[in-house]
């Protein structure tokens, strides 16, 4: 099973003190330590477990069209003027812990512009989410400008991006994970969309799944 980059820490955090509490545990002689002990290793082997689910990284077919750029479950679908891109269409989607976490390009285009930003942890799914950290990635595409937002949730505390400002990037291609968390929205360009192929609580594999036809 292929691991997610940046997912090592989590993983050796939880592993290396489970073993050695269980190393403890097997070869204490009190046995109201070793039971403490033993506890505490198993419990720290199921916290392994599950970052080794969590932080799994399947290998994808990249779809046709405008691919999904994160697994989970439509949240939102709705119009709006913004800054950068214009007038526009916004895919929210919502990341479940059992979801793969691992986000992809969703169209060939050449990184513009990569901004961090400092915030909360609220619950994605809160409209205040708005205001947490995040990362902000625009790019130029043959068919226009386009932007991803990668939101951190409550219990994400970490976005790691894949890329840089410059990096010319192929559909399908992974761009970065947010750690335990949990909503990544996109902004596309109404004149670019021929037709949005997904609706509110649809449920999109990242890479694979279009989400919207293009104007060609």
């Amino acid at each position: 099973m292929k691991l997610a980059k940046g997912s090592k820490s989590f993983i050796l955090a939880s592993l290396i003190p489970g073993i050695v509490f269980l190393i403890l545990g097997v070869f204490l002689l009190d046995n109201a330590i070793a039971s403490v002990s033993i506890f505490t290793s198993v419990s720290l082997l199921i916290l392994t477990l599950f970052f080794l689910m969590f932080f799994r990284d399947p290998e994808r077919k990249t779809g046709p069209g405008f691919i999904a750029c994160a697994d989970g479950k439509i949240r939102d679908i709705y119009n709006l003027k913004d800054k950068d891109i214009g007038e526009c269409v916004c895919i929210s989607t919502f990341m479940n812990v059992n979801n793969v976490h691992v986000n992809r390009m969703p169209y060939d285009g050449k990184i513009i512009s990569l901004t961090h930003i400092f915030g909360l942890h609220l619950p994605a799914f809160k409209k205040e989410s708005e205001k947490n950290e995040r990362t902000i990635i625009i790019v130029n595409s043959k068919f226009g400008k386009y932007k991803i937002i990668q939101i951190a949730g409550t219990l994400a505390r970490r976005i790691v991006t894949y890329i840089k400002k410059g990096d010319i990037v192929k559909k399908g291609k992974r761009i970065g994970i947010i750690r335990l968390g949990s909503r990544v929205d996109i902004y596309l360009p109404k004149k670019m969309v021929k037709k949005i192929c997904i609706k509110t609580g649809s449920r999109i594999k990242a890479g694979e799944d279009c989400i919207a036809e293009i104007n060609d």
